[in-house]
């Protein structure tokens, strides 16, 4: 008798051991347990944006990258979630080691990402998959061992796995709501990630409180507790320093602002007299040569326009377009669209950068839509005798929809009958195709609404941009004689003159159209594929 009460005395302290369960595991424990569920739920899904997010800011094209990371996180998940298996011992002892590591990897993740990208650009694909990997099949270990816990303390699998999951679900979706909303804005990218290694490290640390007294190493796994925590704390508090190290490796003047905002890495530098934004890494121009780009932007589309009270411009959020505008005085009201208000705050609010607009952001004409181009359209009744396109180049499908024939539709129903409108186009030299797919895609654009005659009529030009090269635009109006009257008197300009203006919409022939240049539509987005190929040939730093 007492040989059998010894045998189920070891049996349930085995139980205890093994599941942290049984008569030894406190009261409540299971509800402490589903609740470390959502928080790690919290974190494994920002862990995930996270890569997605800054892979993105470096290297464009949010929907290859964010494809991208999914794919890896969910297989690597699987991987994790099969290695559970050969998992024995301690199971909630493991647990929280798997935390300790989710946590050191992951808070880290963000810092390794800029750091490769910065150190070894040509190793940051690899650096991006193995911490994908790794944080997903630490991940993916989670909640296989919470279900064997939980099953192992109440005996039944359908109740457990239905709260489990439940709980999973549900922090997910509050991860899903607050990284855009209020992670990104207030803590940026490498914060975040410092942040919730440190949640991660704190599930360990309650798991340890808690049901250390089954642990087989529990001082060993409270030192290694100890010594992430303090590591991700210094990562935490110096994040912001070691981000300016890594910038102040790629941008090689001095920094004046960097943020991350919902959209993009937003950098401010200067050097001497050259004041340059960058969004995503990305130059979108120097004050020493900016105005050779936005002068072409507006000024032939407003020179031939019929009238020029009402102007729509799209993008542009830096006001320099704006500043053109609004020189010529018979400009009643602007409407200036760009997703991100941060750019437009920043350029109306900071004397540096509103004195290169002018503060034209200030003007009481200009109306500021914070909003993407497409919807704004969609959503709009108004029209326009001028509108102008100063979006960021197609190189990836979110961007690449706004040149799609079905937008330039839209913009071409808001376009008064004797208007015009002109779009940056990027380079005929760099993008030859990318350029011509821009040209024909407006050449196709119907003109329903406009008062034009079937499709729009076009007229491309280009100037030379020292930043950026060879740069060119397209001019497209409902009427033929909008593009073919005698343009009226330049304004007051630093770069155009009657004759160089002229001179824009001649070709050399390595610039001409080639043949085969396909119109960009929303269901196949052949821009994006030419602007790619073409950004590879010559530059070779992006997939």
């Amino acid at each position: 008798m007492r040989a059998g009460e010894a045998r189920a005395g070891e049996a349930r302290a085995g139980e205890a051991r093994a599941g942290g369960a049984g008569g030894g595991a406190p009261e409540g424990g299971d509800l402490l347990l589903l609740s470390s569920i959502f928080l790690i739920a919290i974190c494994a899904l920002i862990y995930e944006l996270i890569a997605g997010a800054v892979s993105s800011y470096l290297l464009g094209s949010s929907v290859t990258h964010f494809s991208l990371v999914i794919g890896l996180f969910l297989s690597a998940m699987g991987v994790g979630a099969y290695l559970t298996r050969f998992v024995r011992g301690d199971l909630l002892e493991r647990f929280v080691q798997i935390e300790l590591l989710i946590g050191l990897v992951g808070g880290s993740s963000s810092l390794a990402l800029f750091a490769a990208f910065t150190y070894a650009p040509a190793l940051y694909m690899g650096v991006m998959v193995t911490v994908a990997g790794l944080v997903g099949t630490l991940i993916g270990m989670e909640v296989p061992l919470i279900i064997r816990v939980l099953e192992e303390r109440s005996g039944g699998l359908r109740l457990t796995v239905a709260n489990v999951m439940a709980v999973d679900y549900l922090g997910a979706l509050l991860a899903s709501l607050a990284f855009p909303l209020v992670l990104v804005p207030r803590l940026g990218l490498m914060r975040t990630a410092f942040a919730f290694g440190l949640l991660n490290v704190g599930v360990a640390w309650v798991g340890l409180l808690r049901f250390s007294a089954t642990f087989r190493h529990p001082r060993a796994t409270r030192a290694a507790a100890a010594l992430t925590a303090a590591l991700l704390a210094l990562g935490f508090a110096g994040s912001t320093r070691l981000l300016s190290l890594l910038e102040s490796r790629v941008y090689p003047d001095e920094v004046l602002y960097a943020k991350d905002t919902p959209f993009q890495r937003v950098v401010v530098t200067r050097w001497g007299g050259d004041t340059r934004l960058f969004l995503n890494g990305a130059l979108q121009f120097s004050s020493v040569d900016e105005r050779r780009y936005h002068e072409a932007l507006v000024h032939p589309a407003m020179r031939r326009a019929a009238a020029r009270a009402d102007v729509l411009i799209l993008g542009g959020g830096d006001g320099l377009a704006a500043r053109e505008v609004l020189g010529y005085p018979e400009v009643r009201r602007v409407d200036l669209v760009d997703i991100d208000p941060e750019v437009t705050a920043l350029f109306a609010t900071r004397d540096l950068l509103s004195a290169l607009n002018e503060g034209a952001l200030r003007d009481p004409r200009v109306h500021l839509h914070s909003q993407d181009a497409a919807r704004f359209l969609a959503e709009s009744a108004r029209s326009w005798d001028v509108v102008l396109i100063d979006l960021p180049d197609p190189e990836g499908l979110e961007v690449g929809r706004l040149y799609s024939v079905e937008t330039f539709a839209e913009v071409s129903k808001r376009l008064r009958p004797h208007g015009a409108l002109a779009a940056q186009s990027t380079s005929p030299f760099y993008a030859r195709e990318a350029f011509w797919c821009v040209a024909r895609t407006l050449a196709a654009t119907p003109t329903l609404g406009a008062g034009g005659e079937g499709r729009l009529h076009i007229r491309p030009y280009h100037i030379n941009v020292p930043s950026f090269g060879e740069w060119g635009f397209v001019l497209a109006a409902p009427r033929a004689e909008t593009l073919t009257r005698p343009a009226r008197p330049l304004p007051s300009t630093r770069v155009l003159t009657e004759e160089s203006e002229a001179a824009m919409f001649i070709f050399d022939k390595d610039l001409s159209e080639p043949e085969g240049v396909e119109v960009n539509r929303l269901n196949d987005q052949p821009l994006v594929r030419y602007y790619r190929q073409s950004h590879q040939q010559f530059y070779g730093d992006r997939p």
